[in-house]
């Protein structure tokens, strides 16, 4: 079950032998796959934060204390977590993850011969990451961008909002190189469902393609009744005529 969800995942150089890590002939990993497998934890978790950032607690009614091994929860600005480990063949082992500023960056350190190394090399890699990468946004999920006719709705016009926000991880200095390609119709025919996709935008950078975020409609809009309004007319003008 543990190597189904890991090539799933995409750890290609990964292989379980067993559950608790500890060393066995064949059971290998890599830095690229642990990073993987802790994206998949911090962003399908998060919650994993409130108990990864704890330094100190008791069990027992107090009667034992535990301390937190990765250092840096005291020591680095916007630590998250995520894990220590060591044995005796594969050394010590940080994956360790930061956010700053909206950014949240995760350094991967194996086989470092002592426990300080490991976290020094891990602060260095995040730092890198935080000196010269911003997370930039270019809008919120439900921003209106467009509002576009409706053909033979009850509504004349739907507004056109982002699906999802659409924010990009950025060389810091780049911001400017970025464009976008609205691609959205004039008009859209009744009926139009909320969340319906109308469209997209494509953003750039310095002509390279960054990603593309639908646009979907704001609110539903409903096709004309075309026999109740011709009905609606007739009995508005027979009774017109019989005053």
């Amino acid at each position: 079950m543990m190597n189904d969800k890991a090539k799933e995942l995409g750890m290609n150089d990964t292989t379980f032998k067993n559950c608790h890590g500890l060393d066995e002939d064949g059971h290998v990993t890599s830095a690229y796959d642990i990073a993987l497998m802790s994206r998949e934890l911090l962003t399908k978790h998060p919650e994993i934060s409130n108990y990864s950032t704890i330094w100190t607690d008791t069990l027992r009614d107090g009667k034992s204390e535990l301390t937190n091994t990765n250092k840096l929860i005291r020591n680095y600005s916007g630590c998250t977590g995520l894990k220590t480990g060591s044995t005796s063949l594969a050394l010590y082992n940080l994956s360790a993850s930061a956010t700053r500023d909206n950014l949240s960056l995760i350094a991967v350190i194996m086989k470092a011969p002592t426990s300080a190394i490991r976290f020094e090399e891990a602060s260095k890699l995040l730092d890198y990451g935080f000196t010269n990468f911003s997370y930039s946004s270019f809008g919120n999920q439900g921003d209106v961008v467009k509002s576009i006719s409706v053909a033979k709705g009850v509504d004349s016009e739907v507004n056109c909002i982002y699906e999802t926000s659409p924010s990009f991880l950025i060389k810091k200095g780049e911001e400017s190189g970025i464009t976008y390609e609205l691609n959205l119709s004039e008009s859209v025919q009744a009926p139009v469902e909320q969340g319906q996709s109308l469209g997209s935008v494509t953003y750039y950078l310095n002509g390279n393609k960054l990603d593309s975020v639908n646009l979907v409609a704001e609110n539903s809009v409903n096709k004309i009744d075309l026999m109740n309004m011709t009905k609606h007319i007739f009995s508005k003008w027979f009774s017109l005529l019989r005053i």
